[in-house]
């Protein structure tokens, strides 16, 4: 180290031949530089399809009890505003109660308009299982509201365990967009 800042350095800092010539401005323009037009949508524009996962909870009131559930969905739904059918598709999804052991999977064909905010409705099958009984099939239809998040009620009945009725929130987050 003592021999380069010795004999290197000053060599090289006393050959000024050697060193490439500074340049200090850059060369001056042939045209005036343009942006092409861009492609973006209008951020307004919600139109489109859109893949949704997200937390749900809800409170359930089955077998003359409440009880809580926790868990997720996803949801694949095209999204149209200004038609009369704004938004339609599937969801998908499963809770764990919170009380009884076990849980639900179910499967939901939603459609929605606007009125003033988005409003729709749900239904499909369920699947009611359990760690003790065997699975138990029913059906349920809701109504939901899109206000940033996606508060819904639903009732429905499942067989062995009779009618039941929950009000809970899904948060939609978004995953793709297409």
């Amino acid at each position: 180290m003592l021999a380069c800042f010795l004999g290197v350095i000053p060599v090289a800092a006393a050959d000024p031949l050697q060193a490439p010539p500074v340049a200090p401005d850059p060369p001056a323009r042939d045209a005036v530089p343009t942006v092409g037009p861009g492609n973006f949508r209008a951020s307004w524009d919600l139109d489109d399809t859109y893949l949704w996962l997200g937390p749900t909870g809800a409170a359930s009131r089955i077998e003359s009890e409440w009880d809580s559930t926790i868990g997720g969905h996803l949801a694949l739904v095209r999204v149209r505003e200004r038609r009369t059918l704004g938004v339609i598709g599937g969801m998908v999804g499963a809770t764990l109660w919170t009380e009884r052991g076990g849980g639900r999977i179910w499967a939901d064909a939603v459609a929605g308009t606007r009125l003033g905010r988005m409003v729709g409705v749900s239904a499909g099958p369920i699947l009611e299982l359990s760690e003790l009984r065997h699975p138990k099939v029913g059906g349920s239809i809701g109504l939901w509201a899109f206000v940033g998040v996606t508060p819904f009620i639903r009732v429905g009945a499942v067989d062995e365990l009779g009618a039941f009725a929950e009000i809970g929130v899904h948060l939609a987050l978004p995953v793709l967009r297409r």
